[in-house]
């Protein structure tokens, strides 16, 4: 009898064992998010966040790229948890490569809908993350299942968004910066294939198509140079240009088919050309059929970077601060 109890004494200490371990990576956010997680608490939240974007998108096309770009950028510091949506003087949004990010409005929109149709239930880094893929979609890119259930953070530091991936990267400096993330060689090209739509400033080109003493840049194609160097003029820096010549507004091919022919807009864009590492990976997804379908993979992977869940985090009644 003695050694049943001990056996029962066991059994039901390695029970509550597990049943913390449970508990404790449910707490600290380590738990994952699921398709449907607001089928019955919120049924209409991906109706909610489509309608919204589309009535953004169809004002201006731009939004679709600015969304996209704003879900990288809060995925790439902290994770995925909206923390580039938090207002501050020293928060993300205030970071350099934050500064210009369209689409705030739009996040906050949905959210007024959602907090009206079920209060404190969906969070701000759901509605980027299914924002930024509807976006893609209104675009005339291929759509994906997005999982749901991440809350959001309740830190934003503006320094931590120095680091993400910078316009003159090389394809080394980028290989460690997407590693970092756990977003191996393929993710890189294809998630830096986003920049079939939007647009940049002219003076992030300066260097490379009217440098000092009149040198450019060897990886442009030289027909290719007089174009930009017309396209942006010196005496108008803050000028915007498409990153997809002839195809801004389009999610297609045409950016990696650029990059090919030497019409890379951005340094870190072109090299992945000229990089022998990741050359054949361009020529790859010049073709749509593979681009289409590792986009979507890569997003998902993407949008799972970092997600806090259970009760990690928060979930924020307005999405530019925290409770």
């Amino acid at each position: 009898m003695e050694g049943g109890n001990n056996n029962f004494s066991n059994k039901t200490f390695l029970l509550v064992f597990l049943l913390l371990a449970v508990l404790n990576n449910t707490v600290h956010g380590q738990g994952t998010c699921r398709l449907g997680f607001y089928s019955t608490s919120c049924p209409s939240v991906e109706s909610t966040v489509r309608s919204t974007v589309e009535s953004y998108f169809r004002s201006d096309p731009e939004y679709a790229a600015g969304l996209l770009r704003m879900h990288f950028h809060d995925c790439f510091v902290r994770g995925c948890d909206g923390s580039v949506l938090i207002d501050g003087a020293n928060g993300e949004r205030q970071a350099g490569p934050n500064r210009n990010l369209k689409g705030y409005d739009v996040i906050d929109d949905a959210k007024a809908k959602l907090e009206a149709a079920c209060p404190g239930v969906v969070s701000c880094a759901d509605i980027l993350t299914l924002a930024a893929r509807d976006s893609v979609v209104l675009s005339g890119g291929v759509s994906w299942q997005v999982a749901t259930g991440r809350r959001d953070g309740r830190v934003s530091i503006g320094t931590e968004a120095l680091n993400l991936p910078g316009r003159n990267d090389n394809v080394t400096v980028q290989k460690k910066k997407f590693s970092d993330q756990g977003l191996n060689l393929q993710d890189l090209v294809i998630l830096t294939g986003g920049h079939t739509i939007g647009t940049t400033s002219c003076r992030f080109l300066a260097e490379r198509i009217q440098g000092p003493n009149g040198t450019t840049d060897p990886s442009i194609d030289p027909s290719f140079l007089p174009t930009l160097q017309q396209m942006c003029p010196q005496d108008q820096p803050t000028k915007r240009i498409a990153l997809d010549t002839g195809s801004q507004f389009k999610f297609d091919t045409s950016y990696f088919a650029n990059l090919k022919k030497g019409h890379g807009i951005l340094l870190s864009d072109q090299l992945l050309w000229t990089d022998a590492s990741t050359r054949s990976l361009v020529q790859k997804y010049i073709a749509t059929g593979p681009f289409n379908l590792d986009f979507g993979k890569a997003m998902v992977k993407l949008a799972n970077i970092g997600v806090k869940t259970g009760l990690d985090g928060e979930i924020r009644k307005i999405c530019s601060a925290i409770n």
